[in-house]
C-alpha cells in the first residue's frame, strides 16, 4: 500500500496533462481512421511495437532487433500504400472537425450491397442468381460451383453477371460479407403452377427454395423485374425496402432505430476513448518507469537563497557526479538542464557550513531516479561582506637591461576599494597589478594596467577603478641624475 501512495505521489500534473493529450491524439487517429485498410495495418504495426518492447525486456537481443526493423520498414510501407486512404481522412472541411467533431461513418452492410446491386442490375437487364444459405447444408442440393472467397462489394456482383463473364450463368453463394462460391449449378423446381414467363433462373430459384431453407434472390433479365424465393414462396420484390426486410428476416437481423444507432456511436467512441487512455496509460508507464539504464553525469552545483548579508568565500567542490538510472529512450534524451544540484543556503551561518546533498537538492526529469550521488557531503564557507582601502603595488617580472635602472615609481591611485568577505580582507594587505614586464621598458613614461584580484571571491568597489596608471624613471647606469 505504501509503495501505491508513494507511487501516486511522484505522478506531477504534468504527466496527467501529458497522458491526457496523447490519449486524445490516438483518439482522434482512430475516429479519423476507423474502417479503413490503412487503420487495420497501423493495429498490426502497433501490435509488433508492443511485441518489440516485450522482447527488449526479456533480453531476446536478437528478435527484438528484427522486430524494430520490421515495424520501422511498416511505417514507411502504410504512408506509401495507402497514401489515398490518408489524404481521404484528413481531407476535413475546417480545423474544428478535424480536431473536435466525430464524425457518423454509415455503415454498409452486406444486406445494403445486396440490395443496391440487385436493383441497380435490374435497371441494367442483367440477371442474376444470389443464394443466401440459411441453417442446412447445400453441399447435397447444389454443385458445379468454382470457390471464389471475395468480399462482398457492388462491383464484384456487377463484373460477376456480366453477360460477357464465363459464370455469368451460374449462381453465386453469399455468407456473411464473402461471396464463397460462383457458377453454382441450382436444382430445377418440377412445379407446374409456377407462371410460364417464368425461365431457368427463376425455375432454379424455386427448385433450391423447395430442398432447403436458403433464401435465393433472382434479377430477371428480360422483364428487369426482381423477385425472392423462400420455403416453396417465389414473389416478385417492388422495392429496395421489400428485398431489405426479407433479407434482414431470412438472416435475423434486426433493423435499429437512428437514435439506437447513434447510442451505439457513442457507446463505441466512449469505449474508444477508455481504450486510449488505458493503452497511453501504459506506454507512459513503459517509458517513465522500467529501469534499465544506468548513466554518470558530471553535474554543477548551484547554490540558492544565500542570505542577503554573506558572500560564498570557498566550497569544496563545484560540481557533484550524478549516477542515475530509468528507460533507455528517456536516459538517451536527456538534455542540459533537464538535471541538476541546487542546495539552498537559506539555513547557513557565518563560516564553515557541512551540508547534505538530499533526493530533494536534486532536479530530475520524470521516470529518472537517482542511483547514487558524490560526493554526499560538501563544505560551503560564507562570510560578511565589507569594504577595504588596499594599496596597489606593481607586479614587476623579467629584468631591465643592462645599461638602465629604475629609479622612481608612482602609482595612481595608490589605493582601491576592494569587496569582500570581512575575514578575506583581514588577510589581504596589497594588491597587485597585472605583470609589468621590464625587458619591454627602454625610456621614463607611464602605463596603465588592470589590477588583479585575489583570492576570485574579492570585487573591486564601482567607486574605484579597475586599472591604474604607472609612471616610471629610468636612468642609465653610472650617471647621476640632479634635479
Amino acid at each position: 500500500m505504501n509503495r501505491i501512495l508513494a507511487f501516486l505521489g511522484s505522478i506531477r500534473w504534468q504527466d496527467i496533462v501529458d497522458i491526457l493529450i496523447n490519449s486524445y491524439i490516438l483518439l482522434r487517429v482512430y475516429v479519423l481512421f476507423q474502417g479503413t485498410n490503412a487503420f487495420r495495418v497501423l493495429v498490426g504495426i502497433t501490435s509488433l511495437w508492443i511485441l518489440q518492447e516485450v522482447a527488449a525486456s526479456l533480453g531476446l537481443i536478437l528478435t527484438s532487433w528484427a522486430i524494430r526493423g520490421i515495424t520501422a520498414a511498416a511505417a514507411i510501407i502504410i504512408i506509401v500504400v495507402f497514401r489515398n486512404e490518408i489524404r481521404s481522412a484528413l481531407q476535413v472541411r475546417n480545423l474544428k472537425t478535424f480536431l473536435w467533431g466525430f464524425p457518423n461513418r454509415e455503415q454498409t452492410t452486406p444486406v445494403d450491397i445486396i440490395t443496391d446491386s440487385v436493383f441497380q442490375m435490374a435497371k441494367r437487364r442483367i440477371g442474376a442468381l444470389i443464394v443466401i444459405p440459411g441453417k442446412e447444408d447445400l453441399g447435397e442440393v447444389v454443385h458445379g460451383g468454382i470457390p471464389w472467397n471475395g468480399t462482398i462489394s457492388k462491383e464484384m456482383l456487377m463484373s460477376i453477371f456480366w453477360p460477357q463473364n464465363p459464370v455469368h450463368d451460374g449462381a453465386i453463394v453469399v455468407r456473411g460479407s464473402q461471396v464463397t462460391e460462383v457458377g453454382v449449378l441450382l436444382p430445377l423446381s418440377q412445379r407446374q403452377d409456377l407462371p410460364s414467363y417464368y425461365g431457368t433462373r427463376h425455375r432454379a430459384a424455386a427448385g433450391l427454395a423447395e430442398r432447403a431453407d436458403a433464401l435465393v434472390v433472382v434479377v430477371s433479365e428480360e422483364r428487369g423485374r426482381v423477385s425472392v424465393a423462400r420455403d416453396y414462396n417465389l414473389k416478385p420484390v417492388i422495392d429496395h425496402d421489400e428485398l431489405l426486410e426479407a433479407l434482414r428476416k431470412h438472416l435475423g437481423i434486426s433493423e435499429a432505430s437512428p437514435a439506437a444507432r447513434r447510442e451505439r456511436e457513442r457507446v463505441r467512441q466512449m469505449v474508444a476513448g477508455v481504450m486510449s487512455l488505458l493503452i497511453m496509460t501504459g506506454i507512459w508507464f513503459g517509458f517513465t518507469r522500467s529501469q534499465d539504464t544506468i548513466v554518470a553525469l558530471n553535474v554543477p552545483i548551484e547554490y540558492v537563497n544565500r542570505p542577503a548579508n554573506y558572500e560564498i568565500l570557498e566550497t569544496s567542490v563545484d560540481e557533484a557526479r550524478l549516477q542515475l538510472f530509468g528507460s533507455s529512450a528517456l536516459i538517451k534524451s536527456l538534455k542540459a538542464g533537464q538535471v541538476g544540484v541546487r542546495i539552498d543556503l537559506s539555513k547557513a551561518a557565518e563560516g564553515r557550513n557541512t551540508i547534505t546533498i538530499t533526493q530533494d537538492d536534486i532536479i530530475l526529469p520524470p521516470g529518472v531516479s537517482l542511483n547514487k550521488i558524490q560526493p554526499s557531503m560538501i563544505d560551503v564557507t560564507l562570510d560578511v561582506p565589507t569594504t577595504k582601502d588596499i594599496p596597489v603595488q606593481v607586479d614587476w617580472v623579467g629584468r631591465l637591461p643592462e645599461n638602465l635602472v629604475l629609479t622612481d615609481v608612482s602609482v595612481l591611485p595608490e589605493t582601491i576599494k576592494v569587496i569582500g568577505g570581512s575575514k578575506t580582507l583581514e588577510k589581504v594587505n596589497t594588491v597587485y597589478t597585472a605583470p609589468v614586464r621590464l625587458d619591454s621598458l627602454a625610456k621614463s613614461g607611464s602605463i596603465t594596467s588592470p589590477v588583479v584580484l585575489s583570492p576570485p571571491s574579492l570585487k573591486i568597489s564601482t567607486s574605484s577603478p579597475d586599472k591604474v596608471t604607472i609612471h616610471y624613471t629610468l636612468s642609465e647606469r653610472g650617471t647621476t641624475e640632479r634635479k
